[in-house]
């Protein structure tokens, strides 16, 4: 079984090496995503990480892709992937390539669709797919007026419930002029936390030398 993800891992440039630690970021439509490429050059400066990215079609509209280092996975992807019953499933894939999976930012739209189990896009079906043994990050991110609203704390809850770990939001002066909570975490943070999973014996990642 193994080595039919092995395979199926490789045609698709998800294959993993002994020792490597996968971090797979998922980024949703908060303007907090132009971060994304900084956070992406911090994770890799880590030792043994490596990074891939799935990404929301609203969230390409905050970054440049072409500042982001590492492959970029979109709704696009697992639809062109897949064409008969032996071809691999993307996000199948990205959740068996992936030892730490972090959302961030994730905006309030996409928080509500996990809180609630829908899966209409890449990265939300990776999320629905994910192996709680393995830890799933979110970094909030929205509006102060949207973090105060009373759903937010109930969905945010919610996904402690699942077993995911919040990175709390922050407060400063939003790009939208307002000033108070719902800012993501300082990426410095959010790498921070990173690096304390990667440090933590791995004793449920299931790796293929390559």
């Amino acid at each position: 079984m193994q080595k039919e993800e092995h395979v199926s891992g490789q045609k698709i440039g998800l294959s993993k090496s002994c020792g490597t630690f996968c971090v797979l970021v998922g980024v949703t439509g908060s303007v907090a995503a132009l971060k994304l490429p900084l956070l992406v050059s911090q994770l890799l400066q880590l030792p043994g990480v490596d990074v891939r990215v799935v990404t929301t079609e609203h969230a390409k509209h905050f970054y440049n892709s072409a500042e982001v280092s590492v492959k970029l996975y979109s709704d696009k992807d697992e639809w062109e992937l897949w064409t008969e019953r032996t071809d691999p499933v993307l996000h199948i894939e990205l959740r068996r390539w992936a030892d730490l999976l972090v959302i961030a930012p994730l905006d309030a739209n996409t928080l509500g669709k996990i809180a609630n189990g829908i899966c209409d896009n890449l990265l939300t079906c990776v999320v629905r797919a994910w192996d709680t043994i393995r830890p799933l990050l979110f970094c909030p991110a929205m509006n102060t007026a949207m973090w105060q609203h009373p759903i937010t704390a109930q969905q945010v809850s919610r996904l402690a419930e699942f077993g995911y770990v919040e990175i709390p939001c922050i407060s400063k002066k939003l790009v939208c002029g307002d000033e108070g909570k719902g800012a993501m975490a300082e990426v410095s943070t959010i790498v921070s936390v990173v690096n304390q999973y990667r440090q933590k014996p791995d004793e449920t990642s299931q790796k293929t030398c390559t």
